[in-house]
């Protein structure tokens, strides 16, 4: 089975739990048969608090970079355009809630 890399949005390292936008860092595992830690990848939050903000495409730029060996990013929620946008870069964003123990990234 050929190995996959997913990032994930997790603010206590075992469960789904957090915002795209939100995000302070990412989580980078590898998937094979199992599921493997590889690193933590910090970051700025793409959203500033308000709803209505802009899209900061020079933000998401950086953001996205840190992404750009993941094929997937597991995250309790994420906004059209940075879906879009992720999708557009060949990065899945996947809505899941639960723990990152549980993730299948062959099924989403």
């Amino acid at each position: 089975m050929a190995q996959l890399r997913i990032a994930t949005v997790s603010t206590d390292g075992i469960h789904v739990d957090e915002h795209f936008g939100k995000a302070d860092k990412f989580s980078i595992y590898d998937v094979g048969d199992q599921i493997s830690w590889v690193e933590d990848r910090s970051t700025e939050t793409l959203s500033v608090g308000d709803p209505d903000h802009a899209f900061d495409a020079e933000k998401f730029g950086r953001i996205a970079s840190l992404l750009k060996d993941c094929t997937k990013v597991y995250v309790k929620q994420i906004g059209d355009v940075p879906a879009a946008k992720l999708k557009a870069l060949g990065i899945q964003p996947v809505v899941f809630k639960g723990s990152i123990a549980d993730i299948d990234p062959h099924t989403a």
